[in-house]
């Protein structure tokens, strides 16, 4: 038992800065996205809008997914910020393309249309996927 605290108190202090690193990068990247989109999610959201919140949450869990394939292949803090910040970036280029080439997406967001939501999300989550795994090696 002292074993497994030891342990703990070992790993503790390295968990925590590489989580709070990567929670950081994740923040930094879902405002980023917020603000390349044209439509405001948050006053969408909280207007009742499902589409937007269905965007912006399947925008967060594809930004979220590589850096956490980064975070388990890191080896020290500064794999971890590189990795995360390369994973960032192609997420939101990833993202970006999708929009470009779903036509008037962000009307069609405001309008509340959960297919066209539902049609981003999908893409965003397979190219995080596929991200999270290229990174993983």
């Amino acid at each position: 038992m002292d074993e497994a605290i030891l342990a703990l108190w070992a790993g503790l202090p390295v968990f925590l800065v590489h989580s709070m690193v990567s929670l950081a990068i994740l923040v930094v990247g879902v405002v980023i996205y917020m603000h390349t989109t044209k439509h405001d999610e948050m006053a969408l959201i909280r207007s009742g809008n499902s589409a937007a919140a269905l965007s912006l949450g399947g925008a967060i869990i594809g930004l979220s997914l590589p850096l956490a394939f980064s975070l388990a292949a890191a080896l020290s803090l500064w794999e971890v910020v590189v990795w995360g910040l390369v994973a960032l970036i192609l997420q939101l280029v990833a993202f970006r393309i999708a929009d470009l080439f779903l036509k008037d997406i962000s009307a069609r967001i405001e309008a509340g249309e959960i297919g066209a939501a539902t049609f981003l999300v999908s893409i965003k989550l397979a190219t995080a996927f596929i991200n999270a795994a290229a990174i993983s090696g």
